[in-house]
């Protein structure tokens, strides 16, 4: 896929990269300035190398790399800029907070790096860390922060130098479900408060799907989708998009193990705790298809009409209509066990146990 030029204050890029005689990167971006990007693709297509050049930890074999009109990097001209030189924000995964250092003085690092006196540094790290509701953490060391604060704190860090570019790498990834909520809400939060272009490397189709502007697909060092969140899940293109285009994303209000939808019967939900509009995560085979009324323990169960029928290989794509649009997937020999066609009237069952609710 080839990008649209970029604009001249936004990030255009071109990174080609061998890492291996089996693995080549080829890929275009370009983004414009308060546009956030997901980079979103299976372990091993490409993305974390991406991070790795767009930061200056790995050099092009070809290509450039662009930001607001400066070159960071082209070999063909000769041109390479170390990292601590680009203006690029980061935050990994596993935050790479220095241990030694309290919160407060991780966020001041970045600032007196590029000159700002220690009582300078230190009160702009104590105003991100009052932004991010991390006030009373400012003498804490990385040990003695949950993976939650210590996340926030690497995201004050980033945003503390005023990067022109804002690279997130798997910011949530390794953060439990009820944390991995509340820090994408705060993510959000300052995203829209960000002016330069920004990277999300995510695989998981829910962070891009509520954080991203527009969505580039990455598999095997290419690009092999573009587009809007809705584009992607509603026009698939290869099996790994199809398989997260299956992914039922329900938004509704939960209530002591019911959930509320806006205009659909209500679903029932494991956890009764929650309360408030949550994100429920439904996924296709787990939903389950039945010429009569199932029995036994599903908690929601409902007739319905087939819309559509998608073969897909060994296995079967299903559209449900009302009053639950979902997409159910099912093995190729179910499907000719059940000789289901489009129009039919069956039963769908599907268990409270089965459906990843959060916070929305």
């Amino acid at each position: 896929m080839t990008a649209p030029n970029a604009p001249q204050a936004g990030l255009d890029a071109h990174l080609v990269v061998a890492r291996s005689a089996e693995f080549r990167l080829d890929l275009e971006l370009a983004i414009a300035p308060g546009e956030t990007v997901a980079l979103l693709g299976p372990n091993g297509a490409g993305k974390t190398t991406a991070v790795s050049v767009l930061a200056g930890l790995v050099v092009l074999d070809e290509g450039h790399v662009r930001l607001s009109s400066r070159a960071l990097d082209d070999p063909g001209e000769g041109v390479f800029v170390r990292a601590e030189r680009r203006n690029v924000g980061v935050v990994f995964q596993d935050q790479v907070l220095f241990p030694h250092l309290t919160a407060a003085e991780n966020i001041a690092y970045g600032p007196r790096t590029r000159g700002a006196t220690k009582r300078d540094a230190i009160r702009l790290a104590l105003d991100w860390l009052q932004r991010l509701d991390l006030a009373g953490l400012a003498g804490r060391r990385p040990d003695e922060l949950s993976g939650g604060e210590a996340q926030r704190v690497a995201l004050a860090r980033a945003l503390a130098i005023d990067p022109d570019l804002l690279l997130l790498d798997e910011p949530l990834a390794s953060l439990d479900v009820t944390t991995r909520a509340a820090l994408r809400r705060t993510l959000a939060d300052h995203l829209r408060g960000f002016r330069g272009p920004r990277l999300l490397i995510t695989h998981d189709p829910v962070d891009a799907y509520l954080l991203a502007d527009r969505v580039v697909v990455v598999e095997g060092g290419v690009a092999t989708h573009g587009g809007t969140p809705d584009d992607i899940l509603r026009r698939p293109r290869t099996p790994y998009t199809a398989d997260l285009a299956g992914v039922n994303l329900v938004v509704g209000v939960a209530r002591g193990g019911v959930v509320r939808l806006a205009e659909d019967p209500p679903m029932h939900i494991a956890d009764s705790s929650l309360a408030g509009e949550v994100l429920l995560t439904i996924h296709p085979r787990s939903i389950s298809l039945h010429w009569d009324r199932p029995g036994g323990s599903p908690r929601n169960t409902w007739m319905t009409t087939i819309s559509a029928v998608e073969p897909l290989g060994d296995r079967t794509r299903i559209q449900l209509g009302h009053p639950h649009r979902l997409t159910v997937e099912i093995t190729s020999t179910a499907h000719a066990d059940l000789g289901l066609r489009r129009g039919d009237t069956i039963w769908v069952a599907l268990k409270a146990t089965e459906i990843d609710a959060q916070p929305a």
